[in-house]
Parts: structure tokens; C-alpha cells; sequence
């Protein structure tokens, strides 16, 4: 058996190829997101989650029956188990995080099918009933934390609501409006998946190990928990609270960007120029506002915005240091009622469905993933019994 040539260490894998993918294509140069072949602004503001979810695991859009019947195979495991029920719960009593309790939670799904229907299934079948579940369930164990951590009952999901509704209607009690379902649908659909980001690759290097697909998921939960990953978009929205009038933009940013403070919602790490969801989650903020929803805060949004574009510019001349997903992330949320703490764990709501389906094409793949590492630690050391070190 022939060993690999060690190659040189670079720090973060920044620039190393580690997956071929159908799902995504990220050009930061270009500021062009590609999701399944379809441009990320011509996919999000027209179809469906469970489209967008179908088409990630299909390669193919559902025709009428297709879509109808993965609808309700979604629809029919949206109810948590007892056992989900009584972990939130005993989570909610600790006022842990929300992505904690999503974790949490997500490692109970694997007692959803008995040990003797699961034994009959091959790994493969498995995994794929274990995504629809993952699916399925996220957005009832997130509406479920949050009522439970506010001292109200959960609200049992409704089959007749499409994943973006139900999630909303959990939440609240209310069925939304058209306006507002569809709001959430083009949020669900905008960051269903971004290329081989951090938790994506967790998840593609748990399930290479030919581990379970709820092992993955969980993994990829962990890693999108970090801020260095899963992002802060409250803190954007935070920063235009405080302005508070358009007046005052100018004199606040100035004195942020003066004082060595990140701006926040402006620069990403991949993208060079605008990050094309931030336009996508412009326009889907603007149609909410209009139909229902404050537009004297959006109008303020977008003042805070281009005065802070134009200062990024003064400041930091040829950083290209633009608007990123966090900052409409955080004012389209915040339209449609989200609190601040469920940002994050609704990120996770959409993003699972792309977990999963890199952790489908990994399996086919059937590789291990299994980098080299460079020692760099001492060699030689002479070993001293206790009494004399």
C-alpha cells in the first residue's frame, strides 16, 4: 500500500479542495451563489422549502404528486416524542442556550423508530428516514424551547401548514399571513447551503466514518454553535436600534470604526464584493415591511446601511467590506417576530436540510476523510521517574 506524499500545512485548509458537491457553488469574486444550478435569487423568492429541500436531496424539482406526497411524509413526523418533550423541558427549567437545547433534543430523535423496525432497514434507508426526521423535527423542538423558556405550552404542529407556516404558527398560535409565510420561506431558502462551510464539513467527516445521520447532524449543530461560524445577527440589528434616527448614522459609525469596533453585517470572509443573500433578504425584507411590518424602521435600516458602506470605503479603502447576510438576516427575522436568542437555531432550521444532503452524496462517495498533521512537538525527551522531576 503506497503512503501519500505529506504535503505543506495550511492553516484552516483555507484553499484546499476536500469535496466535490452538486448542492453549492460559492464565488466570492464574483458575489454569485449557485444553489442545485439555480442562481441563489431565482431559487429563494420562488420556491417552496420543501422544493428546496427535495430538489438538494433529488437533484430534480418535485412535479405535483412528488411535492404533495413529500409534504406530508414531512408533515407526519413533525410531533415530538415524549422523551424530546421532557429534555426540553428539564433545558428550558436552565435557561440553556437555544442551540444547546437544539443539540440536545437532536440526539433524542434517534429513539423515534423501535430498535427492532430500525434493525430492519440497511444503513442507507436508515439515514434517509433519519433526515426527513431531522427535517421534520427541527422546527418544533426550536418553537417548542422557546414557548417552554416563556412559560407557555408548546403548540402542536398542524399538517395542513408548509414547513415555513407551521414553524411560524409553533411559535406564535396564529397562522401567518401569505406576506409573512413568505418571508420565512425566502429566509429557509437563502441559507439552505453555502458551499463547504465549518458544520457542513463536521457533518461530511462524521458521516464518512459510516457513523448515523443523527450523529452527523448533531456534530454540524455543535460547530454552527460557534460565533466564528454560525454568525451574530442580532448585534446588526442592535447597532441600528441604536442609532435610532438616520440623522444620527454618520456620527455613531464614525466613532464605532474610530474606536477599532467591527461594524456589524458588513464583510464576509469568502465574499469579495456584495454577498448575493444579502440581496435576496433585502428584497424579501422590503416586501414584509410593506405588507406588514415597520417601514420607518426598514427605511432606517437601509440609511444605516449606506452610510456605513460609505464610511467602510473612506476608512478601509479597497477592502470591499460590504453589506453581508447578517444584516437583513437580522432585520427580516426581526419583522417577522423572531426573537434574537432563535436566530442561530433558525439558521439550523433551513440549514439542516443541506447537512443532510452533503451527508448523502459523502455516503456515496464511501471515502474516509482523513487529513495528515505535521508534528511540530519535540522529539527524544529521556524519561525521569516521578521522584525526580
Amino acid at each position: 500500500m503506497s503512503v501519500p506524499t505529506a504535503s505543506s500545512f495550511v492553516p484552516g485548509l483555507e484553499g484546499v479542495v476536500a469535496a466535490q458537491t452538486r448542492l453549492s457553488s460559492v464565488d466570492g469574486l464574483a458575489g454569485e451563489l449557485i444553489i442545485a444550478g439555480f442562481p441563489l435569487e431565482r431559487l429563494a423568492s420562488n420556491a417552496t422549502f420543501e422544493e428546496t429541500v427535495y430538489l438538494l436531496w433529488h437533484d430534480a424539482l418535485p412535479n405535483v404528486a412528488q411535492l404533495d406526497d413529500f409534504r406530508q411524509e414531512l408533515a407526519v413526523d413533525r410531533s415530538l416524542i415524549p422523551a424530546t418533550l421532557d429534555l426540553l423541558k428539564a433545558a428550558a427549567a436552565q435557561k440553556v442556550d437555544a442551540m444547546d437545547a437544539l443539540r440536545m433534543a437532536a440526539s433524542t430523535l434517534s429513539l423515534r423508530v423501535p430498535g427492532e423496525q430500525a434493525a430492519n432497514l440497511s444503513h442507507e434507508e436508515a439515514n434517509k428516514r433519519d433526515a426527513r426526521i431531522l427535517v421534520a423535527q427541527f422546527p418544533t423542538i426550536v418553537a417548542a424551547y422557546w414557548r417552554l423558556t416563556e412559560g407557555n405550552d408548546p403548540i402542536e404542529p398542524r399538517g395542513d401548514l408548509s414547513h415555513a407556516a407551521n414553524y411560524l404558527y409553533m411559535l406564535f398560535g396564529a397562522i401567518p399571513s401569505a406576506e409573512r409565510t413568505r418571508g420565512m420561506e425566502t429566509y429557509l431558502n437563502t441559507v439552505v447551503d453555502h458551499g463547504l462551510n465549518a458544520s457542513t464539513f463536521a457533518a461530511r467527516v462524521i458521516i464518512a466514518t459510516q457513523s448515523d445521520m443523527i450523529s452527523a447532524i448533531v456534530g454540524a449543530v455543535g460547530a454552527l454553535k460557534g460565533p466564528l461560524h454560525g454568525g451574530a445577527p442580532g448585534p446588526a440589528l442592535d447597532m441600528v436600534f441604536e442609532i435610532g434616527d438616520a440623522s444620527r448614522a454618520e456620527t455613531v459609525l464614525r466613532e464605532k470604526i474610530e474606536r477599532g469596533e467591527r461594524l456589524m453585517g458588513f464583510g464576509h470572509r469568502v465574499y469579495k464584493v456584495r454577498d448575493p443573500r444579502a440581496d435576496v433578504l433585502a428584497a424579501a425584507s422590503e416586501r414584509l415591511y410593506r405588507a406588514d411590518g415597520d417601514m420607518a424602521l426598514y427605511n432606517l435600516s437601509r440609511e444605516v446601511e449606506k452610510t456605513a458602506l460609505a464610511l467602510l470605503e473612506e476608512y478601509k479603502p479597497g477592502r470591499n467590506l460590504k453589506t453581508n447576510v447578517e444584516f437583513y438576516t437580522a432585520l427580516l427575522l426581526h419583522g417577522l417576530g423572531l426573537p434574537t436568542p432563535l436566530f442561530t437555531s433558525t439558521f439550523a432550521i433551513s440549514r439542516v436540510a443541506g447537512w443532510t444532503a452533503h451527508c448523502f452524496e459523502q455516503q456515496q462517495a464511501g471515502r474516509l476523510i482523513r487529513p495528515q498533521s505535521e508534528y511540530i512537538g519535540v522529539k527524544d525527551r529521556h524519561w525521569l521517574s516521578v521522584d525526580q522531576r
